[in-house]
């Protein structure tokens, strides 16, 4: 087995473990890039958990972006565009959400992708207010891991149309920003972290569901104390917390 494998497998584990809330059965997915114009991504159906290398498979970018640009082509081609993407004809069927995976990459310039659906997050993103919570920030940490902005979808079947709405996003916040955003925070289904590391995409989400957490509870304390946006942009920006950030982007599992 590979370097590479062996840190997707550990990724895939660490988001897998029962004890985290993050995923369970054949919930959430994850990738990284083979720099090859490929990517590896866990199997259709697998368990995060118990992957092993066989539920990894490896996939063309080229395909799967041809069939994202093709608007004539719906959900109802993805079994064989899929199919079509694997770099060996024998490996499994990469999971539907392999489309959002590959634009990720491109759009975003993310090397390491975890996608996943917290029981902390969800109760935030399933509920009346959706995403608007994770648009002001409440402590520090949240801003140094999870970044100063988020990017929000609305809900959307997973598939092609839910990647091309993704792009978009990531279009919009690149215009916007001037960068791409660590987490994106798919309405009624899930955050996605997109890092560097295998270590930064699990930092992004043990932050994530930490501050989904705290959110909850401070609902039923009254609300949060949000920050003011100048606190929080001043966070983003001072030196030590940017060494702070590449600190703690560097743990060794």
């Amino acid at each position: 087995m590979t370097p590479l494998l062996e840190k997707l497998l550990w990724l895939s584990h660490e988001i897998g473990r029962d004890d985290r809330h993050l995923a369970i059965l054949g919930e959430g997915n994850t990738s990284a890039d083979a720099g090859d114009d490929s990517f590896w991504i866990k199997a259709s159906g697998g368990n995060l958990a118990t992957l092993d290398e066989t539920g990894l498979t490896r996939v063309k970018f080229d395909t799967i972006m041809a069939a994202i640009d093709d608007a004539s082509l719906d959900d109802s081609g993805v079994r064989e565009v899929l199919l079509a993407s694997r770099a060996d004809a024998e490996a499994k069927l990469p999971s539907v959400e392999t489309f959002m995976h590959a634009v990720c990459f491109k759009e975003a310039g993310a090397k390491w992708i975890g996608h996943c659906h917290p029981v902390s997050v969800l109760q935030v993103l399933c509920s009346k207010l959706g995403a608007a919570p994770f648009l002001q920030h409440i402590f520090p940490d949240e801003i140094v891991v999870c970044g100063r902005h988020l990017a929000v979808v609305p809900y959307i079947d997973p598939g092609i149309e839910l990647a091309r709405s993704v792009r978009a996003e990531l279009r919009r916040f690149r215009e916007k920003y001037d960068g791409a955003p660590k987490v994106i925070l798919l309405v009624n289904h899930g955050p996605v972290a997109l890092g560097q590391t295998e270590r930064e995409v699990l930092n992004i989400l043990l932050m994530l569901d930490k501050w989904a957490r705290i959110l909850v509870g401070n609902f039923a304390l009254g609300g949060p104390a949000f920050l003011p946006d100048s606190t929080s942009t001043r966070i983003d920006t001072r030196p030590d917390e940017h060494y702070r950030r590449a600190q703690i982007g560097a743990l060794k599992k």
